[in-house]
């Protein structure tokens, strides 16, 4: 049986067994444009509601840090500010002195005022040197924000049954000209690792492309680092079909074989 056969009988069963259709993960992910122009004329608002090219909030002679996220997620997009602020806390690194940051609402309802106390909360919570200045949680229209999303590979889709986003998770790492240089994938970011990625992006330099790690934004509880219980028992009951149908694949298999002796 061939594994595209095998899938879709767990995620038709899956799907039956939920009493609805699942979510549609396909093309949900990072795809790595390294050495990409982000556009950095595209108009945005910061969280002060000022309203201003891209690379008016990106400090010319330095990287650039991007996360792209939206201010009232209720899953992971916290947890990929919060990895991120507190690594950058750690690195003794201070914004504007050796990075640009902007946390980018894929969200084009999302307003400046939801973006202000998204970043006081961050900044309350991970002061770090700069970061009144440099720290730009910016908020902005579909096309200008599908322009940048697409620049740096970032494929999402909003499913309006639960009224989310579901996205993939990770930062990107751009030269101080917009140029994609790195990403970080997923979430758990060390000092080190944003270190580098800034470090390089400071020299122009364009990475090899960050092992693939898919880590999706959708029923994710980040009060205890899980995916919700709906979700698990999603996860539970593929695995189940997919030992039920590999076994019987197997015994028809031997059947088979064993007709033939």
């Amino acid at each position: 049986m061939k594994l595209g056969l095998l899938l879709a009988l767990i995620l038709t069963a899956s799907s039956a067994a939920f009493g609805a259709s699942l979510p549609d993960f396909s093309g949900i992910a990072y795809e790595q444009r390294l050495g990409n122009q982000i556009p950095l004329r595209e108009m945005f608002r910061d969280d002060a509601g000022r309203s201003a090219r891209l690379s008016d909030f990106v400090a010319a002679d330095k990287p650039l840090i991007l996360a792209l996220v939206y201010f009232h997620c209720p899953n992971l997009c916290s947890v990929v500010r919060s990895d991120l602020f507190d690594a950058l806390q750690r690195s003794s690194m201070a914004a504007g002195r050796d990075y640009s940051l902007v946390a980018l609402s894929i969200d084009p309802s999302e307003s400046s005022a939801d973006a202000s106390v998204a970043k006081r909360e961050d900044m309350e919570r991970y002061p770090s040197p700069g970061a009144a200045e440099h720290w730009h949680f910016l908020t902005g229209n579909n096309d200008a924000i599908k322009a940048v999303a697409a620049s740096v590979g970032f494929h999402e889709r909003y499913d309006r049954e639960i009224k989310q986003f579901v996205h993939p998770v990770g930062i990107v790492f751009a030269t101080p000209a917009g140029i994609v240089s790195s990403y970080l994938l997923g979430v758990g970011y060390q000092p080190g690792d944003v270190r580098l990625g800034v470090t390089r992006a400071q020299s122009g330099d364009v990475t090899a492309a960050a092992l693939p790690i898919l880590l999706i934004c959708f029923h994710y509880d980040p009060a205890t680092a899980r995916y919700t219980l709906a979700i698990m028992k999603l996860l539970r009951l593929a695995a189940g079909l997919t030992v039920a149908v590999i076994g019987i694949t197997l015994f028809l298999a031997l059947r088979r074989n064993g007709g033939r002796a």
